[in-house]
């Protein structure tokens, strides 16, 4: 048991540490930089609607309003009342907590279809406030948010390479706790309410309540993701509630395939280089996210890799019938 669970660290750790020096194996650019921060960011912002989608099985239209969220409070707390990163991230989880408390209060009884449309006429009315409230900058948005620094520890990150580090554990924060929630308790209650509500009423198993708080653990996730979005762009406006946000994170979650734990990472990743290193205008890289979406979830129901287990499936191997054995050779 101790031998398995040192080598399970092993094959975590390694992986982990290993891709730290991604940008740097990379080339180390600014242009490379800068690219891995923003994977890693919207990485991060998309676990927090994977576990919806993935496991609780509903298809959130509002995680925009909790990565909007994270980002506003970040940008009011840092560049009008001057407090330092950690105070923000906390005050961006304290506010993602009480929007999705009552996001989920409001849908408690809402499922699929119904459920969807009223979370994606949230994220049209938090659209509008953040666009005309003078309070959250309207149209022109929030400026003058200061570097990423933490005076305790002596730690500054004034550039996308010494914000890396940041982003990174952040994105290894995410993960962990993605891969936590789904061996929990929670988590196998989130999925028996996904596959068989019934069920899970005579389990013992309350729905209602099970649906509320994956939701105040999901708001959190996506909201660190805006925290850390507001230092690395440095100005936050009503932009991080466009369509393009929620369209990012759904294709990351379903493109390689539901439940795979490093899916919205490579999702991502995807997404970014194609759109950082091989791009084809503004407009046309959003025609191309959006039919990647598209062609998702009307011909790829499994993702990519399920594509390939479905191309494996074509050549089945051929196994030896029982009580057969191979001749010998004379």
């Amino acid at each position: 048991m101790i031998m398995n669970t040192g080598l399970k660290t092993i094959l975590f750790a390694a992986p982990a540490v290993l891709g730290f020096f991604v940008p740097m194996a990379l080339g180390g650019s600014g242009a490379v930089y800068a690219a891995c921060v923003l994977v890693a960011i919207f990485a991060v912002m998309s676990y927090g609607l994977d576990i919806i989608v993935s496991d609780l099985g509903e298809v959130s239209l509002a995680h925009t309003v909790f990565f909007a969220a994270g980002a506003y409070t970040t940008a009011l707390l840092s560049a009008s009342a001057g407090m330092g990163p950690i105070l923000s991230l906390a005050g961006s989880i304290l506010v993602a907590l009480a929007v999705a408390a009552l996001l989920g209060f409001v849908t408690l009884q809402l499922r699929e279809f119904v459920f969807s449309l009223v979370t994606y006429a949230v994220a049209v009315v938090a659209a509008t406030i953040a666009q005309n409230w003078s309070f959250l900058g309207g149209s022109d948005g929030l400026r003058g948010i200061p570097p990423f620094e933490i005076s305790l520890l002596g730690f500054s990150a004034r550039n996308d390479q010494e914000l890396w580090p940041v982003a990174y554990l952040l994105l290894l924060v995410a993960i962990y706790m993605v891969s936590s929630f789904r061996r929990s308790k929670l988590g196998k209650a989130a999925m028996m309410v996904h596959l068989n509500q019934r069920l899970a009423v005579t389990s013992g198993v309350d729905p209602q309540q099970t649906r509320l708080q994956v939701f105040l653990l999901s708001a959190p996730i996506t909201a660190s993701a805006g925290w850390l979005y507001a230092y690395q762009r440095a100005y936050i406006s009503a932009d991080v509630l466009e369509a393009y946000f929620l369209i990012l994170m759904l294709t990351a979650v379903v493109v390689m395939g539901r439940r795979l734990l490093l899916g919205p990472l490579a999702g991502v990743a995807l997404i970014l280089v194609q759109e950082k290193f091989f791009s084809f205008g503004g407009y046309v890289d959003k025609i191309i996210l959006g039919s990647v979406l598209i062609v998702s979830l009307a011909f790829l129901p499994n993702g990519i890799i399920g594509l390939f287990a479905s191309i494996r499936t074509l050549f089945p191997r051929r196994t030896m019938p029982i009580g057969k054995t191979i001749p010998e050779r004379s």
